[in-house]
């Protein structure tokens, strides 16, 4: 489920929603507008689940740097818990050191620098699963997240993402 297309900057050819669009997403990335889009997660998540939505893990894909992540999705992953009454799998992932974003790997030859996530594997253990990211371009960040999830005996349930690159990769 997403919410947006997202147009990258070097498409040019786009409409003032679109751009409005993409200034949400990046607005989000900026933590800020958390509150917005953790309402549009909240409301789907509720509609989609109902009643078993305070039976659920709420985790987010981490984002490049841990002060990235907490600036994006600490007080966002609070609201949508607020919200709904998920349990708030933030502060059972924790990241250390950085990468460069997905979107930046690809411009470069040599990726130099690592990222570890450390999952409180116990708490994931059993545990049902709604996964969220920003972004999805190609799978590959949430795939990777969910099987790790998975990994440690989690029922991931699916995944909810702001917006979608809207254009043929």
């Amino acid at each position: 489920m997403f919410f947006l297309k997202y147009y990258p900057l070097r498409i040019k050819n786009v409409r003032e929603q679109q751009k409005a669009d993409r200034q949400t997403v990046w607005n989000f990335k900026d933590g800020k507008e958390f509150e917005q889009v953790a309402r549009m997660t909240a409301d789907y998540m509720s509609v989609r689940f109902g009643k078993r939505t305070n039976e659920i893990v709420f985790s987010c894909v981490p984002a490049s740097s841990a002060d990235k992540n907490e600036l994006r999705y600490k007080n966002f992953s609070e609201k949508v818990c607020e919200l709904t009454g998920a349990i708030n799998g933030y502060n059972h992932v924790k990241v250390s050191g950085k990468r460069d974003s997905i979107h930046k790997r690809y411009v470069r030859d040599n990726v130099n620098n690592v990222q570890t996530i450390d999952f409180d594997e116990h708490f994931f253990k059993g545990k049902r699963i709604v996964i969220f990211d920003d972004v999805i371009t190609r799978g590959v960040s949430y795939g990777n997240y969910a099987n790790r999830l998975e990994q440690f005996g989690a029922d991931v349930l699916g995944g909810i993402f702001l917006a979608k690159t809207a254009y043929k990769v």
